[in-house]
């Protein structure tokens, strides 16, 4: 067996990101690919995204391309702001946000 051949940890940021009233869903997969929910629509957008750093770009599979950085365990794509699925700092936000209307 090679080192090539030894599997490796899939990158911290790998996993469902979600906005803080859960319409949009985005989940960045090992592979290097994304899959984007927005409400019902389930694959509103797909493509490609790159890591360097904190930073990632995306590279829609239309050509789109956009960014976003890791502060703090959150995730600032372009003008969302996306928690990890489950961060509890997400469901205070939700419940908050929701609150004010």
């Amino acid at each position: 067996m090679t080192s090539n051949d030894t599997p490796r940890a899939p990158h911290p940021y790998v996993g469902m990101w979600v906005t803080s009233d859960g319409y949009i869903r985005q989940e960045l997969l090992p592979n290097g690919r994304y899959d984007e929910a927005r409400g019902s629509r389930r694959s509103a957008y797909t493509g490609s995204y790159t890591v360097t750093g904190s930073h990632i770009d995306y590279v829609d599979d239309t050509g789109f391309t956009a960014t976003g950085d890791v502060r703090d365990g959150v995730l600032f794509h372009e003008h969302l702001v996306l928690y990890r699925e489950g961060d509890e700092r997400a469901q205070e936000r939700g419940v908050r946000s929701r609150s004010r209307g």
